[in-house]
């Protein structure tokens, strides 16, 4: 049997493939562009039909038809690893739930059998002549996804590239952005929407002035690490136009900020110790113009996280820049950055693991940075920094770990400093309208010497 005659014998209508989930069922949607637009509309019409099929996913960029055609939650509970965008939305309406996670551990999740996987679904790249369907951006999980599950069901999208591996972990017999038709036991076609592109908006003068602080400290041959939200991209552009020379990426997302400085001429990976030559990557959101550049693109490699948030690779790499956002601080050192309260808005994702990563590398630094403060809906003005966190905040970086913290009034180095050193770095870098008020509190919970500067 040829792989067209394989192909042909397991294609079935979205209706049909989804027949083959079950009551109690948990399924998997892997993540982002993995996002499988025609089967979650198949299987959001058996509501009323199932009961108790729980889906686990991350970082979606289309609406989840099993979440909004099922807002009780009657037949389908959606879970998220990562509520970033309409997730948050599904969030703060309370149609679904998170699961906490490391990152860079979401793999072994599923390889040691801690979440179980009835049904696997994803959107593929078409089939190559060697019979294999790429991950495309998807490759950060969702292999162990799907080698994981009973059944696998691959949704052919016309949209999706085809993104390079590297050579060096197949050579190990890790193949990680790739699936064999053998592997799969159903495929779908049809229409879909071209690849939604994820634009930053314009920057804010907070923005610019944290890109200001942080672009001094990164030297030429620096290999950065940019996160998720605006600020990283606000960076990206600024390094652009700067005279820095041969920079790196070894990062688990990448953004337009590495396409531009690519098109600048300042991305080379030239002096890369690990995957010399190439940007290593897990996801990826942007334009089209980023999606066309690392389609087929043997400069751009895509891998699991497991692999890429190591912080062990990342640590044989020389000078990793680590730049992510947070939400808060306290002057203790701890960072939150997944939380307002108890008002979910992100995930982990893997901050901890490139601050982990780039304090074991060679020159490494790890930023993790906010606005100073923020004003609510009826304009006052509140800091990010607190006394301590009191109010459900969820710590994302412990104090023991936590390197340099960035804000629109400065920048501070936290490692190996005392509690009281903290407190007066964090006031330092807090909005002044509240720094008497955060030197009063340092005084009541005894972190606060005479000495200190005010």
């Amino acid at each position: 049997m040829t792989y067209y005659d394989e192909y042909k014998s397991k294609l079935r209508t979205p209706e049909e493939a989804v027949m083959a989930v079950k009551d109690g069922d948990w399924i998997d949607y892997t993540i982002s562009q993995g996002q499988p637009v025609l089967l979650d509309a198949a299987l959001a019409k058996r509501k009323g039909q199932l009961k108790d099929v729980n889906c686990r996913g991350y970082f979606m960029f289309e609406p989840l038809r099993i979440v909004e055609n099922d807002p009780e939650r009657e037949s389908f509970t959606y879970h998220s690893w990562y509520t970033a965008g309409i997730e948050r939305k599904y969030w703060n309406k309370g149609l679904i739930s998170h699961i906490p996670m490391i990152y860079r551990n979401q793999s072994s999740y599923y390889q040691l059998g801690y979440c179980k996987v009835n049904v696997a679904m994803t959107a593929v790249s078409e089939m190559d002549d060697e019979g294999y369907f790429n991950l495309h951006f998807s490759c950060a999980t969702s292999k162990p996804v799907l080698d994981a599950a009973d059944i696998v069901i691959v949704e052919v999208n016309e949209h999706l590239p085809r993104v390079c591996g590297l050579a060096e972990r197949r050579a190990q017999g890790i193949d990680a952005n790739r699936i064999h038709i053998s592997e799969v036991d159903y495929i779908v076609e049809g229409e879909h929407h071209p690849m939604v592109e994820i634009k930053s908006p314009p920057p804010t003068p907070e923005e610019v002035a944290i890109a200001d602080f942080i672009a001094p400290e990164i030297p030429d041959r620096a290999v950065l690490q940019l996160g998720v939200g605006g600020m990283p991209n606000v960076l990206g552009e600024h390094l652009a136009k700067s005279d820095i020379k041969d920079l790196g990426c070894h990062s688990e997302l990448i953004t337009d900020a590495f396409y531009n400085l690519y098109e600048q001429g300042k991305l080379t990976n030239a002096h890369k110790e690990v995957y010399k030559g190439r940007s290593v990557f897990g996801i990826c959101a942007g334009s089209q113009s980023l999606y066309d550049w690392l389609d087929e693109n043997p400069e751009c490699c895509g891998d699991m996280v497991s692999h890429v948030n190591d912080p062990y690779v990342i640590g044989s790499l020389s000078n990793v820049i680590a730049i992510n956002g947070c939400v808060s601080a306290d002057l203790y050192g701890q960072v939150c950055s997944e939380s307002v309260g108890t008002r979910h808005i992100s995930g982990t994702g893997g901050q901890i693991d490139f601050v982990t990563g780039a304090y074991m590398s060679p020159g490494g630094k790890a930023f993790l940075c906010m606005n100073s403060a923020y004003k609510d809906k009826e304009g006052k003005l509140h800091s990010n920094i607190h006394p301590r966190f009191t109010g459900g905040e969820i710590v994302s970086t412990p104090r023991s770990q936590t390197h340099y913290i960035v804000t629109d009034q400065g920048i501070v180095n936290l490692a190996g400093r005392t509690t009281w050193e903290r407190a007066e770095l964090m006031v330092s870098i807090a909005h002044p309208e509240f720094r008497d008020e955060l030197i009063a509190e340092a005084e009541k919970q005894g972190i606060w010497k005479r000495s200190n500067k005010r």
